[in-house]
């Protein structure tokens, strides 16, 4: 009987073993146990959080007490707040700004540094920089530039006699909305500008020679040839660089801090006050989860666009 024991479990075993080798040569669970650690990974540090800040956002949460069930009360709190109404305003207006100018500016640079010319490579790099660097290391830099007794840039104004007195950047509501919208501007540039160029250096250099031939100037080739050839590329680069600045919470916190009298705050920046300053992690997890619908709604789009290239 023993004997007989040992034979079936040796058999068992080696249909085992058959069995994993049948499954390591199937390249769909091959892949999946080799993303395994990656999806455990995100499962940990973005699902669970993500789940966790729904979950808040449906309770009276504060700093602690573990909070009650009370449905969308605080949504429907918020949407009688006129510090709320104030902040879609905000990020509505920054964000579509910003997106448009760096979107502008970026194609512009994109179609010089598609020439030849001396030192390409060194301006490709400076160009880089922007991005290159730390977003908080950014976002002081320009709080400096933007101080009311040491702007660099009112210092430089003054002297050259363009203004009489200092500008107050962060002071004055519009003032300070524009002074984000320039940060962020100069930060986000790069992104357009790498990313359209390389698309710029996929297309056919005969389609501009035929235009030259039948007369067409610079604009009408930018019109007809580029633009046309470029928007797939670049309907997906504004689509990420919109779920960036609309989400954006560094630049703005570390700059204005949301102020003055809360004309700069964004559903980040208000979302960090309410919950990490002021304690209630409900009314601020409620805050952020406003931000999902539209950050879900340019996944599809970037999503939809990207399987129409493939």
């Amino acid at each position: 009987m023993d004997a007989i024991a040992t034979v079936e479990r040796n058999m068992s075993w080696t249909r085992l073993k058959e069995g994993f080798s049948r499954a390591l040569d199937n390249p769909n669970i091959l892949g999946f146990l080799f993303v395994a650690p990656a999806e455990l990974l995100l499962l940990m540090f973005l699902a669970y959080p993500f789940i966790l800040g729904l979950w808040l956002g449906v309770t009276d949460t504060v700093v602690g007490s573990p909070g009650n069930y009370i449905g969308f009360e605080n949504y429907i709190s918020l949407t009688q707040d006129p510090t709320f109404w104030l902040i879609v305003f905000n990020t509505l207006f920054y964000t579509v700004v910003a997106v448009f100018l760096k979107a502008v500016l970026g194609i512009g640079l994109a179609v010089v540094l598609n020439r030849d010319f001396k030192a390409k490579g060194l301006v490709r790099a400076i160009v880089l920089l922007p991005w290159i660097i730390p977003t908080a290391l950014s976002a002081i830099c320009f709080w400096w530039l933007y101080d009311s007794t040491f702007s660099g840039i009112s210092w430089a104004l003054v002297k050259l006699g363009i203004t009489d007195h200092f500008i107050d950047f962060l002071g004055d509501p519009w003032n300070a909305r524009f002074s984000l919208i320039a940060a962020n501007v100069w930060r986000g540039i790069p992104f357009f500008t790498i990313g359209l160029l390389a698309g710029l250096q996929t297309i056919n250099p005969d389609l501009y020679e035929a235009a030259d031939i039948d007369g067409a100037g610079a604009w009408k080739k930018f019109r007809k040839i580029t633009l046309p050839l470029l928007t797939p590329l670049l309907t997906v680069v504004t689509v990420f660089s919109i779920i960036w600045t609309f989400a954006d919470f560094q630049l703005v916190w570390i700059i204005t801090k949301g102020g003055p009298a809360n004309t700069t705050h964004i559903f980040g920046t208000l979302s960090f006050q309410r919950a990490m300053s002021g304690g209630h992690l409900g009314e601020g997890a409620a805050i952020s989860n406003f931000m999902l619908p539209i950050l879900v709604a340019c996944v599809l789009i970037a999503f939809a666009f990207l399987r129409k290239e493939d």
